[in-house]
């Protein structure tokens, strides 16, 4: 995956301006590393991280927050890895069917001998 590096030019005048900027770059999705750089510069690095919605973030807290860039640079463990090997994949499991043949009931049919058509009797 391709991942940005985002620079942002922030004013930060002590200590406490500093942790806010760390937190709220810290807060976004994706992220994989943020530093600051020669006291003014925020570089944020990550996967799928909206620039714009960081900068407004920055701003509304620290007052000046500027995009100076943002680059797609390749993660370097992937780089480094080499290419997976091919595999076969495994043989298919052929699942054994077994047909049970239905019980079969067998009905008992009962007959009077004697069968009277006389109620009253």
């Amino acid at each position: 995956m391709l991942q940005k590096k985002i620079v942002i030019k922030v004013r930060i005048n002590c200590d406490k301006c500093k942790t806010t900027a760390l937190k709220i770059a810290s807060g976004t999705d994706g992220l994989n590393s943020v530093a600051i750089q020669e006291a003014d510069k925020l570089v944020v690095i990550g996967d799928g991280i909206d620039s714009v919605a960081l900068t407004c973030k920055l701003r509304k807290k620290l007052g000046f927050a500027d995009i100076l860039s943002v680059q797609e640079e390749k993660a370097q463990a992937q780089a480094d890895k080499p290419p997976p090997k091919k595999t076969d994949p495994p043989a298919e499991i052929i699942p054994l069917i077994c047909y049970y043949y239905p019980s079969t009931c067998q009905e008992l049919v009962v007959c009077d001998p004697n069968p009277n058509p006389c109620p009253i009797m």
